[in-house]
């Protein structure tokens, strides 16, 4: 029977939420240079992958965290799966902004949280986990006592592994990097020689792009 973290890992590679390009690699918008693009938020168009993401969450929500009052979701992608989790569970949603609005009462936290409620963040993807932190951060000022985070996928590199336990953060995520490798290899989406550089690249993503760069510069004879 197929595991949850690998049923997610293949639905993100069939609706392209996923891409993996070893070969051709993307820059993120830190200047990084990564075999692997997430967007998470194409799962929103598609209802099998929306509900089975959706109905997992609520799961695992009901399941470590029982007693929880209030569901939050971090700006942007995860404003709509944090709600669909919200209304399965009937609880109360709030989220979370990148940054305070402009105008008004400039909320970093929109919706209506009392202190002391207990509250799961959901997230759709942790990078370095620095944007999903400051949301905690943002909640925990508020009076909000977090639980938990839960994410779609996670890259799963140490430097977010150490921010969340420096946090005090526990975090659950439905996939993550290692169970996609596994997947897309099984299913032949990438060769032996892929997988090689893919986790290559996870061990030292900062300067994964450079290396590569020398690799290709063409020799003088």
């Amino acid at each position: 029977m197929e595991k949850v973290s690998e049923i997610i890992a293949s639905q993100l590679l069939q609706i392209k939420a996923i891409k993996l390009q070893p070969s051709t690699p993307f820059t993120w918008a830190s200047g990084w240079k990564s075999p692997i693009y997430c967007d998470n938020r194409k799962a929103l168009s598609y209802g099998d992958v929306r509900n089975f993401i959706k109905m997992q969450f609520a799961r695992l929500v009901a399941e470590m965290y029982p007693d929880v009052d209030v569901i939050a979701g971090v700006a942007t992608g995860a404003i709509a799966q944090g709600a669909l989790v919200a209304d399965l569970l009937n609880k109360p949603f709030i989220y979370v902004r990148s940054s305070p609005k402009g105008h008004g009462l400039e909320n970093l936290v929109e919706g209506d949280m009392s202190v002391g409620q207990k509250v799961v963040v959901i997230e759709d993807l942790i990078s370095t986990g620095g944007s999903s932190l400051k949301a905690v951060e943002a909640i925990r000022n508020n009076g909000g006592n977090v639980l938990g985070m839960m994410a779609i996928f996670t890259y799963g590199f140490q430097k977010a592994v150490d921010s969340f336990v420096e946090a005090n953060v526990d975090l659950t995520t439905l996939s993550d990097y290692n169970t996609l490798i596994q997947v897309a290899s099984k299913t032949g989406y990438v060769t032996a020689d892929d997988v090689e550089t893919l986790t290559n690249w996870r061990k030292d993503p900062a300067g994964w792009g450079k290396k590569i760069t020398k690799r290709r510069v063409p020799k003088t004879v």
